[in-house]
């Protein structure tokens, strides 16, 4: 069952992409999607610690510290990833945001907690080479996908890196739900500035406010909550691969629902960055483990 909720958080995320996609394609502004979507999963996690209010953890000021770091995270992660939807695809977006283990690498080797090898360059070097097959920036315009879309897309797994750190670190001095709960307000706080205020305010009173509540909900309120309880009796072998249902979801949503197109070449690329990401995530947690 444990399982089953990780696989499900993944899937609630690969949907909300293609939902945040149907969005942006009705002229809304990416940062009040993402507002939207971490402000209900604000509503959510409040809700959580709500209910379970033991063990918060609220009186540590290394939990605030390490949680407004995870706001930060998810904040950039939210809006880069709409960004790079908006200035390309979906499933290009989806792809790049899920190399996000390859920069909790990277900041490892710099902060000298993990030990580069021969075998992680090689894998780093791998996904480089999908990147670019991926967004094929070697032909100006191609497929669509603009030079800001990739880097956003890229932005957006360095963001969810750093969400990560933060969560890590905040872990052992709280509650996940006070974590959440600190992050996501941040979120909200920082989102709130570069976001259209008409928009914002014209969201609830639109007719699109149905599809903001499914993102919401999906996106970030139930999500997380399954993420974080299921991960806690999965094998983090396991919750690694399960994961690559996210990017899969997400790609399949735009090319069937908004009708986007992929060329062999960028199949190509999307295969070698999800099965090398997979397998330096599944190597890494196996030795934590």
């Amino acid at each position: 069952m444990s399982t089953l909720f990780v696989i499900l958080a993944a899937l609630c995320w690969g949907l909300s992409g293609g939902i945040g996609g149907i969005l942006m394609a009705d002229g809304w502004d990416p940062y009040v999607v993402s507002f939207y979507r971490g402000a209900i999963g604000f509503l959510f996690v409040l809700g959580w610690l709500a209910l379970v209010p033991r063990g918060s953890g609220l009186s540590s000021r290394r939990l605030w510290l390490w949680s407004v770091v995870a706001g930060l995270g998810v904040a950039g992660n939210f809006a880069f990833y709409f960004v790079s939807i908006a200035e390309g695809s979906v499933a290009v977006a989806a792809t790049l945001m899920y190399c996000a283990p390859v920069f909790v690498y990277l900041v490892s080797f710099v902060l000298k907690l993990e030990r580069p090898t021969l075998l992680k360059w090689a894998a780093i070097a791998m996904v480089m080479v999908g990147i670019v097959l991926l967004t094929r920036v070697y032909e100006t315009g191609a497929g669509g996908v603009t030079l800001i879309g990739a880097g956003a897309g890229l932005l957006a797994g360095l963001s969810y890196a750093i969400f990560i750190f933060g969560f890590k670190y905040a872990a052992p001095h709280g509650s996940p739900q006070a974590i959440l709960v600190i992050a996501f307000a941040v979120l909200g706080a920082i989102l709130i500035w570069p976001g259209d205020t008409e928009q914002t305010l014209a969201a609830l009173g639109s007719p699109s406010w149905r599809l903001f509540a499914v993102l919401g909900v999906l996106g970030a309120g139930l999500s997380f909550i399954l993420y974080v309880v299921g991960l806690s009796h999965t094998a983090p072998a396991v919750a690694s691969i399960v994961a690559m249902v996210e990017p899969v979801t997400a790609s399949l949503f735009g090319v069937v629902v908004l009708h986007e197109t992929l060329v062999a070449v960028q199949v190509l690329g999307m295969g070698l960055i999800l099965v090398t990401v997979t397998a330096l995530s599944v190597n890494s947690r196996q030795r934590v483990a």
